[in-house]
């Protein structure tokens, strides 16, 4: 079969294919009805457990405290039970290695009793530890591929789950992953170290509040933003199918001008999907609050209510998981990639981040009470110094090759890092540093020697341009790629709050406030100090404008474009010396997180490169020689029956394919001087300066040729088709 033909048929298979639809009884179970059905809950977990395992349990989720083997044996055999009840056969150590998906380990209940049966065998040792293949998992050099033991440990934190499949179950245990030597091959390791080290430096500062002792957890909710496109077009796509993202494309006559999609009326067949990846994340016991259609054709969104930062972490996967299975039921399939459209919106994850205490509350929520407000406004203080002192390592954790193509685009926030506090929180801040007496819009209200109004929660507009917006009783770090972990940006976040923290405390600690004016004192003298030295990260206008990179620059504030740039400030000596000091990473997990990064930016921009050159020599530069011959034979008789014709379709059409050719043989010999490069770091800059930019100049010449070659002859679907046919 041709490939024009392919295209056709990939055009009448959807307009000829019935579209399933969800097989789930609403109305006899609703979905209300099957919430955490799948999960081992606590509320299962109370029910099953000796009294005595389960107070250890939940002693150990509520606090983090070690459990002992005697409770680990008592959780496996009621997890066992359980799960046998449910239909599962085996059980999986799932984990998250640093490539950033979600990988498993299956192993069998069921055993041979020697006496020709078989038995179901799940002991704590088998619950607490796995040990899958740790060679062939990116590892910066921790691991040679000759060194194969890696081990997954339970996070007793996380709930074990059921994982359905259409032949059987099976339980689902969220694990982390390190060597054998102990070090962290994953995402989740670090990311429980973060937690302690923050929850530590938020006790100290709580104290003088009145919560001692006051457990804190960072909270999380990340929106997730995808594209849906049917399983025909994207089989006819090489690009989407291997990179994500479609390296060719014209833009279409009608993409996103109108604005006509967001919060538009959903499409039935995208309902029936929506609602199916709901009721399966409700069985997960997955709190999705939110869905929509976002702003570019065929983009939408799923949004969860806030859970404990490692818990909405695990989900998050999960529901990157859920959202591709269930898709392919659809006859869709599911693009998380950062912007697999050009000139159209691309797909961020916005990271709603805040600090929990069953004790102390929402740290980030503004008090009804002058100590309440006096700890809201230390713990805003500690974030704008956090964001301002760091604002490298966080355009770090968010680079990436597909991201790149969507940060400082118009849908999403700029390289620059900022903070956004909203005019009234500004002011009182701004206020408090110059020592004057602030009046609010609505009465007075005084912490020691201060004047400080009431803060509303929503004390100013949401400001979707800004990467790092405060938003009411949270912060919302907005630079997150679609296709990413929550997992490493977690972990930035909770480190560098814990170090200005920590800073904080110690500083309470050598005042020693006996009284709350006294207390008044040290948390003015704190923020006056903070806005004095970081003010200029705070930044409450418009994040998309060009005079804004000008006024950053201005400010000295980086601008670190692209993930070559920005990857270099994890293995600087500061990101270094951070992590080691609060536990989070050694010195050589630090190093080897640069190095997987930065091989991952380099095999991604490789992978794009040989695509480029495989298509245009397979399918591009022969249309376009097809269309030529076609053209200079009907010129040819035109000619014959004394017609003059016109020469500037063909000329223009030759002038292309010259220029087509030229520039593939260009990248070929520039992809051949990639081996020259003296280090990785070198290596990175010569792709994002040498192959990059080549890629994008046969892009334009082929989305020209778009715009010319008949529709019969263009081989691959189209942004038309792709966007808007369903």
């Amino acid at each position: 079969m041709s490939t024009k033909v392919a295209r056709l048929h990939a055009m009448e298979s959807i307009a000829n294919t019935e579209q399933p639809v969800s097989t789930f009884d609403y109305v006899n179970l609703p979905t209300g009805k099957v919430w955490a059905e799948n999960v081992f809950c606590v509320k299962k977990m109370q029910e099953r457990l000796p009294d005595k395992a389960y107070k250890a349990l939940k002693r150990c989720i509520d606090t983090g405290c070690p459990l002992n083997k005697e409770v680990a044996d008592a959780v496996a055999e009621a997890m066992k039970l359980w799960a046998l009840e449910k239909g599962a056969t085996h059980y999986a150590h799932v984990f998250y290695p640093l490539t950033g998906l979600t990988a498993e380990k299956h192993d069998s209940f069921f055993q041979p009793d020697g006496a020709g049966g078989m038995l179901a065998q799940f002991e704590g040792k088998m619950l607490i530890q796995g040990e899958p293949d740790g060679s062939s998992f990116p590892s910066g050099g921790i691991r040679q591929t000759f060194e194969a033991r890696g081990y997954t440990i339970w996070d007793a934190t996380s709930p074990a789950y059921i994982m359905e499949s259409p032949n059987g179950a099976t339980l689902c245990i969220p694990t982390a992953f390190v060597s054998w030597t102990g070090e962290a091959l994953d995402k989740k390791t670090p990311l429980l170290r973060s937690m302690q080290a923050l929850n530590k430096e938020c006790q100290r500062v709580l104290k003088f509040f009145g919560t001692d002792g006051a457990y804190v957890r960072p909270t999380a909710g990340a929106e997730q933003e995808y594209f849906l496109v049917d399983k025909n077009f994207y089989h006819a796509r090489p690009d989407l199918m291997a990179a994500g993202r479609t390296l060719f494309g014209a833009n279409p006559p009608k993409g996103q001008e109108l604005e006509d999609h967001y919060f538009g009326v959903i499409q039935p067949r995208v309902m029936a999907f929506m609602f199916e990846v709901e009721r399966e994340l409700f069985k997960l016991g997955i709190p999705v609050k939110t869905r929509h259609n976002e702003v570019a054709p065929a983009q939408f969104e799923v949004a969860p209510l806030h859970e404990c930062a490692n818990v909405a972490t695990d989900h998050q996967q999960q529901i990157m998981v859920t959202l591709k299975k269930v898709a392919e039921k659809f006859g869709m399939v599911c693009l998380l990639h950062e912007k697999p459209f050009a000139g159209i919106n691309g797909s961020g994850k916005h990271l709603n981040y805040s600090l929990a205490s069953p004790v102390a509350g929402n740290l980030f929520d503004p008090g009804d009470t002058p100590e309440q407000n006096a700890q809201f406004l230390l713990f805003c203080a500690a974030m704008i110094q956090a964001v301002r002192r760091w604002a490298k390592l966080l355009r770090a954790v968010v680079a990436s090759a597909s991201n790149d193509h969507r940060l400082g685009a118009n849908e999403a926030p700029p390289a620059v890092i900022s903070i956004f506090l909203g005019d009234e929180l500004t002011e009182i801040i701004e206020g408090i540093a110059k020592g004057a007496p602030i009046t609010s819009r609505k009465s007075e209200l005084h912490i020691g020697v201060d004047v400080i109004p009431p803060i509303p929660m929503h004390s100013g507009d949401r400001n979707r341009t800004s990467p790092m917006a405060f938003t009411g009783n949270r912060f919302e770090f907005r630079a997150v790629g679609s296709s990413q972990s929550i997992g490493g940006p977690l972990v930035a976040l909770n480190t560098i709050l814990a170090e200005s923290l920590g800073e904080f405390a110690q500083e309470l600690e050598n005042a020693n406030p006996q009284t709350p004016e006294q207390l008044g004192q040290v948390v003015e003298q704190l923020v006056k100090s903070v806005w004095e030295s970081c003010s200029n990260v705070v930044f409450n206008g418009d994040g998309y404008s060009l005079e804004w990179h000008a006024e950053a620059a201005r400010r000295g504030l980086p601008n670190l474009k692209t993930a070559a740039d920005a990857l270099p400030a994890i293995k600087s000596k500061e990101t270094i010396a951070l992590f080691k000091k609060f536990g989070v990473l050694s010195e050589r997990e630090t190093q080897s997180r640069y190095d997987v990064y930065a091989e991952q930016y380099i095999a991604s921009i490789n992978v794009e490169s040989n695509l480029v050159v495989k298509m245009v020599r397979t399918i591009f530069f022969p249309a376009a020689i097809r269309y030529q011959s076609e053209l200079a034979l009907s010129l040819a008789n035109l000619k014959a029956v004394g017609i003059e014709p016109d020469h500037k379709t063909i000329d223009k059409m030759t002038e292309l394919i010259r220029k087509l050719q030229d520039s593939v043989s260009e990248l070929e010999a520039q992809k051949q001087r990639e081996h020259n490069c003296e280090d990785i770091e070198s290596h990175c800059q010569y792709v994002r300066d040498a192959i990059l930019p080549k890629i994008e100049e046969i892009r334009g010449y082929v989305d020209t040729l778009e715009g010319m070659i008949p529709d019969d002859l263009w081989a691959l679907p189209t942004y038309q088709e792709m966007l808007f046919v369903r």
